[in-house]
């Protein structure tokens, strides 16, 4: 889902790489939540929340007068995000560095694109991988069913 609006935002660069992905649940009209309302939303933990926050992999998350995290709906669409790339298996550290480029800005696109390519590329050979795994699977199933079926056991 790509979110466009005219309303600043206090890091510019987290629009552009939203998720296009399902977006997750939010109450109408609501752009401020509390950790534990984007636990909630997420499923993700408020220990994971902070733990993305002070590794880096979360932009500066505002805060209220008295120190509360108050998260928005950019950050929801950028944890969306997240999570679309920790189902890749691409590593922390490599998302740490993804998130670093995305508050960089524009200058960063082509290595943005490079990194999400090579993602692709590895993500691309994990499934040829699982297909054939999933082959021999189907071929032990069949030759069981199928000496059964001779043993008259079926």
């Amino acid at each position: 889902m790509t979110v466009i609006d005219g309303t600043p935002v206090k890091s510019p660069a987290v629009g552009s790489c939203v998720s296009a992905g399902p977006a997750h649940p939010r109450p109408d009209g609501q752009d401020r939540y509390t950790i534990s309302e984007v636990a909630a939303l997420t499923g993700l933990t408020a220990y994971t929340l902070r733990w993305y926050e002070q590794i880096g992999l979360m932009p500066q998350v505002q805060r209220s007068h008295n120190g509360q995290r108050l998260f928005d709906n950019r950050d929801l669409d950028w944890l969306a995000f997240v999570g679309t790339l920790r189902l890749t298996g691409m590593p922390v550290a490599d998302m740490v560095r993804f998130a670093e480029l995305v508050r960089q800005g524009e200058d960063t696109l082509d290595e943005r694109q490079e990194v999400l390519e090579r993602t692709r590329g590895e993500l691309l050979a994990r499934i040829g991988e699982l297909q054939d795994t999933l082959t021999a699977l189907n071929f032990k199933i069949d030759f069981y069913a199928g000496a059964r079926r001779a043993s008259g056991r079926a």
